[in-house]
């Protein structure tokens, strides 16, 4: 929550300049918005004009004809002002929408290319608010607030002319309450500043409660909790209602106090410019063209308050968002990396050294090889380090000390979209997408045929529940699978594995949640698919690597033993005390 409550300056030119940046390929549209804002502002602040030549003139010379030119043209000036206020909202919209569009994919695509590093820091809940809310913000900022500024400038400078053209006494008089309209402006900016930061701190605080919250409502609810989370969003949810009604505040204190402002202009004016156009020193016309012309000039005052606000939360929300861009978590691929067309399937680890923090290291001098087609089976207690090797072997992270190779080639020299192409990973916590059962295999890969598909369901045994299936392959999966149970899950993420058919194959814990007879289903089909395959298995359940060509104990990210089931318990080490450990619960069960 610290990141959410720091508050940047009000504008920062290094901010907005890589912010413009992004309005570049539009550049040739936003100068059309600015050429259409400055006509529109011309043609709005003229208008008072026309009244001043309907009553000084065509009034007071009796000229009814000309009295109906001015009103046509006056007509004329309306009409025009409507069409280019039209065209130029919509195309300050566009312009805004494009380059939220550019700017979010852009973010996505970094997201994308982020170690998993970076996600072990950060919550899921702020960088959504990343993607969704501070990008949002911008499109306010570059649809209505950058271009809009030009409008409401252009029309300030073209009422003052017109109003010293007419008359300076008249237009010192009315400008006279300036520095009051200055002081109130620069109070608010403060106010309306600090009610901004606690809004920003309470959207943070719920976006990453509810995140949170609903991902783990199953907890909430076994546990009865569902009565104490309501109250703590009770409490965010007040919080930041009451944030956002400070801020309404603000600025509902401030816009009566410059239409006050504003008022006091207007008695100004009448009082001064009564008495001399009693005395004929100024007409009536130029007194009705400055009531008309101050009422105009309150509003874009109005308007660029808005605007302050607009770029405020702009230059907060980018600065979190060019944080997030220039965050360099990236595992980048070597300037010539090589490419890795086909794999055999040969994997060594040689004196392997990694931590996730510093020197806290999750393995220690990891040596092992696998030749292809072998199957190697990895077991040690939790935190020994067992994940963190297949991690590792997918370039998930990056190693501190020590070679990877597969086929003799070091994974740092190959293209990493290349080396995971080759690597299929079934992990025990499965993830499938909202789509259809289809989707979720091939994902979306029109190189993984429908048939190849079917048959990879077929050999992991998951065909026959898929044909119950009112769609069959077609049938909806919800988020996250919710209608599936976790067996269906994981055969669902096996035969995704299978239809990719990699040379490597991965299996962290793929049979720890399904239950007996679907293991054995499992454990079939992997004898007929793993033929000719590398894989690497983690289990907890040592009866399901028992005919592994080799064993791997690790123990506190060190190899303590290896070696064949049979030459393991004979050895009477780790692995022994394991299997006899497992041995007498399953006889206790």
């Amino acid at each position: 929550m610290q990141e959410e409550e720091i508050l940047g300056k009000a504008y920062d030119s290094k901010l907005m300049k890589r912010l413009l940046y992004y309005l570049r390929p539009y550049k040739w549209y936003v100068g059309m918005a600015i050429v259409l804002s400055i006509i529109v502002s011309g043609l709005e602040a003229v208008r008072p004009y026309f009244t001043k030549i309907a009553v000084d003139v065509n009034i007071k010379q009796h000229d009814p004809h000309g009295l109906l030119i001015t009103a046509m043209l006056f007509l004329l000036v309306l009409i025009g002002r409507g069409v280019m206020q039209y065209f130029n909202a919509y195309l300050t919209q566009w312009i805004g929408q494009r380059t939220i569009f550019d700017l979010r994919m852009e973010v996505f695509r970094h997201l994308q290319n982020l170690s998993l590093r970076f996600y072990d820091k950060n919550p899921i809940g702020r960088l959504i608010t990343r993607v969704t809310n501070d990008i949002e913000v911008l499109n306010d900022m570059f649809s209505s607030g950058i271009v809009m500024v030009f409008s409401d400038v252009f029309m300030i400078i073209g009422i003052i002319w017109f109003m010293f053209s007419m008359s300076w006494q008249l237009a010192l008089i009315s400008l006279s309450v300036l520095p009051f309209l200055f002081y109130g402006t620069f109070l608010f900016r403060k106010k309306a500043r600090e009610a901004y930061r606690d809004v920003r701190i309470q959207i943070a605080r719920i976006n990453t409660f509810m995140q949170e919250h609903i991902t783990g409502m199953i907890i909430d609810q076994i546990f009865n909790r569902e009565r104490k989370s309501y109250d703590r969003f009770d409490t965010l949810n007040a919080a930041h209602r009451d944030a956002n009604i400070r801020s309404i505040f603000y600025y509902a204190v401030f816009y009566p106090v410059v239409d006050i402002i504003g008022a006091v202009a207007v008695g100004l004016i009448i009082w001064y410019a009564g008495g001399s156009a009693l005395d004929e020193k100024i007409t009536i016309g130029t007194v009705m063209a400055f009531l008309q012309f101050n009422e105009m000039f309150w509003r874009p005052i109005r308007d660029l308050s808005e605007k302050y606000n607009i770029m405020q939360t702009a230059m907060a929300s980018s600065e979190r968002i060019f944080k997030l861009l220039d965050d360099r978590s990236i595992i980048s691929d070597a300037k010539n990396a090589l490419p890795l067309p086909t794999v055999k399937g040969a994997v060594e680890f040689r004196n392997v050294w990694f931590a996730y923090n510093h020197e806290d290291w999750v393995l220690k001098n990891i040596n092992f090889s696998i030749n292809p087609g072998e199957t190697i089976a990895f077991v040690g207690h939790t935190g020994a380090g067992k994940t963190s090797i297949i991690s590792l072997l997918s370039r998930f992270y990056e190693i501190q000390k020590g070679e990877i190779l597969i086929d003799g080639i070091n994974i740092n020299d190959v293209k990493k979209s290349d080396l995971r192409k080759h690597i299929a990973v079934v992990l025990q916590d499965v993830f499938l997408f909202s789509g259809d059962i289809k989707g979720n295999i091939n994902l979306g890969n029109d190189a993984v045929s429908l048939e190849r598909v079917k048959e990879a369901a077929r050999l992991v045994g998951v065909a026959p529940f898929i044909e119950t299936l009112p769609r069959k392959f077609d049938e909806e999966v919800k988020e996250r699978g919710a209608t599936l149970s976790v067996g269906q899950k994981q055969l669902l993420s096996f035969a995704r594995a299978l239809a990719y058919d990699p040379r490597i194959l991965v299996l962290d814990e793929a049979t720890s949640s399904v239950d007996t007879e679907t293991e054995l289903l499992i454990q079939s089909a992997i004898k007929k698919l793993l033929a000719g395959r590398t894989s690497i298995v983690i289990a907890h359940r040592l009866s399901t690597i028992k005919n592994a060509d080799k064993i791997i104990v690790l123990h506190k990210g060190e190899i303590r033993e290896s070696g064949t089931h049979q030459q393991l318990l004979a050895h009477g080490g780790i692995y022994y005390k394991l299997y006899q450990l497992q041995y007498k619960e399953q006889e206790m069960d």
